[in-house]
């Protein structure tokens, strides 16, 4: 089996290279670890150690920052260190001031993980969500590191619980402590005999609150919604943009904001085409006023905007699956998205109490946003949600408590 996961390292590593002939993404995970080790030798200090961050995208950055932030605040002399495995975390933060030094993962071979630890010297590793690397975590135990998972989520359909899964369960023996999202992880990890796990709940949750609480003001934006009411879509991509743009003429009135996931020129140009008097943010000053649809053609602005709704779609429903409800939810904004949302428990718990609304077509998008034009409903639905965020907070507490006491 470890043949098997060694081969396939290496084949996805030349299938990204020959997709970075025609992707940009593709072409930054490669570029980003083209002399990786001479980058890390030369900024790292030989000897120092490091409270080493992992994580996959940006969205578990945001996800796991609360313990980030708490562990900069906690431990001021500790030297910090980041690394992604994807291009769309590490270039929005690789200048953040949350950590010391941010890199690119070198691929999880046994020569690499071994080089890697060797250079960073770390004291503790801590993963966010998931990303579980073999090589990587034996060396960490190997050297008796400790490894923590925060913000765990387990599924029974996980390679972890399945007849093949014994390289990934063998993973998990390498890990010190797992600090998971709900009970049914904690309990599919009890099927396999691992005790060391308690359900903290999701950092996320922490993260989007103390957003909602202290926001980023956006004067444009401000002038550009003025006393409308306001249709936010976030993270979106086509299938959800075709659907929302037929709502344009059916509430002119309204006006929309449109935050796709992917901000490239061929994405933007799609979404002109769909909604017709727009304007790019980027062409944007605090007296235009006048175009219905405001289209946001950069990254890092979403979790901001959505102070500014009334209503918000979250992306992705379409297609592999929703992205991050929890921004608009901590603004008490009711949610809608598509069909594609039963991994996220956040999304299911939302539409159960009544503060988030699943779509699969346009027929059905007209009739809840018919519902939610009501300005009582929207107020109630929105209060519900604000009121879940509120609810799930202190995960954060929980783990810096716990990783201080192990």
């Amino acid at each position: 089996m470890l043949f098997l996961y060694n081969l396939g390292i290496r084949l996805y590593t030349l299938f990204i290279k020959f997709a970075s002939l025609k992707s940009i993404k593709a072409k930054a995970w490669i570029q980003g670890r083209q002399n990786i080790f001479k980058q890390i030798q030369d900024q790292i200090l030989p000897g120092s150690q490091h409270i080493w961050f992992h994580f996959a995208s940006l969205g578990e950055f945001e996800q796991g920052r609360p313990v980030l932030e708490a562990m900069r605040l906690k431990y001021p002399e500790k030297r910090i260190l980041i690394t992604f495995f994807s291009p769309s975390g590490y270039e929005v933060r690789k200048n953040s001031p949350l950590a010391d030094h941010i890199f690119y993962l070198p691929a999880d071979t046994e020569e690499n993980a071994e080089r890697f630890i060797e250079l960073i010297n770390p004291s503790v590793a801590i993963f966010t969500k998931y990303e579980y690397w073999f090589h990587y975590f034996a060396k960490l135990k190997q050297r008796e590191i400790p490894l923590y998972v925060i913000s765990g989520i387990f599924r029974e359909s996980q390679p972890f619980f399945r007849w093949y899964g014994g390289l990934h369960r063998k993973m998990l023996g390498c890990v010190t402590f797992f600090f998971v999202q709900n009970d049914e992880s904690k309990r599919l990890l009890e099927r396999l005999s691992i005790k060391n796990a308690i359900v903290s709940g999701d950092t996320r949750f922490d993260r989007v609150y103390e957003n909602a609480q202290h926001p980023k003001q956006l004067k444009a934006i401000e002038a550009f919604c003025g006393n409308n009411p306001v249709f936010i879509a976030g993270s979106s991509w086509l299938p959800d943009e075709k659907l929302i743009s037929n709502l344009t003429n059916k509430y002119p009135e309204w006006k929309f904001i449109i935050a796709p996931h992917e901000i490239g020129e061929t994405r933007i140009k799609e979404i002109e085409e769909l909604f017709k008097g727009n304007i790019r943010f980027s062409m944007l000053d605090e007296s235009a006023t006048s175009p219905q649809t405001l289209i946001i053609d950069n990254i890092g602005m979403l979790s901001s905007l959505y102070q500014y709704g009334n209503i918000a779609f979250i992306g992705g429903g379409f297609g592999a699956g929703i992205h991050n409800t929890l921004e608009a939810a901590a603004f008490g904004k009711p949610v809608i998205f598509g069909p594609k949302y039963h991994k996220f428990q956040e999304a299911k718990d939302l539409i159960q109490i009544g503060a988030a609304f699943s779509i699969k077509d346009e027929n059905e998008l007209n009739i809840i946003s018919e519902k939610l034009r009501n300005e009582d409903y929207r107020a109630e639905s929105g209060r519900k949600a604000r009121k879940y965020v509120e609810k799930n907070t202190g995960a954060t507490e929980t783990i810096l408590l716990h990783i201080s006491d192990l």
